[in-house]
């Protein structure tokens, strides 16, 4: 495979790893809370984040990237958004239903198009804004179903803008990353990545443990009574997030998020086979647009 594609199986390894995590995140906020479950991800991921960065320097014999000009920026960007689009998108999936909560996460490729140009100027063609699209409109169709209204009804606005609203916070986070892993001062792109990621897991569990210390020490308790399962969660986030970086060392985020949204595919096969839920036609038919515009995606990037 040509070099300058490699995010793309990245990308894919990432997607099926985060749909896992979101499963077993789930199944938690249900016994610690959603705080609680949220700093599962961070506590448990990041041993295995530094065990990730030791065996990548270990084998390319590189030495450790130095942080250079506003990579502390960039990173405190990254972990503080990336913490509560978790928060959000995992209160909103104990009130939805988990492919509809995961669709309304993909708005997010817009909105990283458009923050990625303005704070980083990652410039994207014609094409790829198009497929772009094409592939967001897949992820609105997916989630305006005939269980919308019910839902609504149900539960009100509050879930639905909490998944707009955790969409817009990963955008930010993986642009914050994108700028930190391009503000380290040298290192290939797996170093580079696997550095910035083991940083950002270390802030995000510190920012997490002061937080759960002093305003939710029942959750806190809970993330570690837990630990069995939360540390089969841990690897596994820590595993999709060393992909999704070495995605954004390789090209830029919005290419990344808009190849992922093949993740709207796997959580309806999620849905159908674990929480037992139906995939209507509509919900198919923006399957079909969202597989078209990844195709489109990857044409245009060849």
């Amino acid at each position: 495979m040509d070099v300058g594609l490699l995010w793309v199986p990245a990308t894919l390894v990432a997607s099926a790893g985060q749909v896992a995590r979101n499963t077993m995140q789930r199944r938690l906020t249900e016994l610690i809370g959603t705080v609680g479950a949220t700093q599962v991800r961070f506590l448990y991921g990041f041993p295995f984040a530094l065990v990730f960065l030791a065996l990548v320097l270990g084998t390319t014999d590189e030495s450790l990237p130095v942080p250079g000009p506003g990579f502390a920026g960039f990173m405190l960007l990254g972990a503080a958004t990336q913490i509560a689009a978790t928060a959000l998108m995992l209160g909103a999936m104990r009130e939805r239903s988990f492919s509809v909560v995961t669709a309304l996460l993909k708005t997010e490729p817009v909105l990283l198009a458009l923050f990625g140009f303005a704070v980083l100027g990652d410039r994207l063609s014609v094409p790829v804004v198009a497929a772009i699209l094409v592939a967001t409109a897949g992820v609105v169709v997916i989630s305006w179903t005939s269980r919308t209204a019910t839902d609504l009804a149900q539960s009100g606005i509050r879930p639905i803008a909490f998944g707009i609203a955790a969409g817009a916070c990963f955008a930010l986070s993986a642009v914050g990353f994108r700028g930190a892993i391009l503000a380290l001062d040298h290192g290939s792109s797996l170093v580079r990545a696997s550095t910035a990621l083991a940083w950002s897991l270390v802030l995000q569990t510190a920012l997490l443990l002061v937080w759960l210390a002093l305003f939710d020490r029942p959750a806190l308790m809970g993330s570690f009574r837990e630990w069995r399962s939360s540390i089969a969660a841990g690897f596994v986030g820590a595993a999709a997030s060393q992909f999704w970086f070495i995605g954004f060392a390789l090209t830029a985020a919005a290419n990344v998020r808009t190849l992922a949204l093949v993740e709207v595919v796997m959580a309806q096969v999620v849905s159908r086979r674990v929480f037992s839920q139906a995939t209507s036609r509509r919900e198919l038919a923006g399957v079909a647009l969202v597989v078209a515009g990844v195709l489109a995606l990857l044409v245009s990037a060849r």
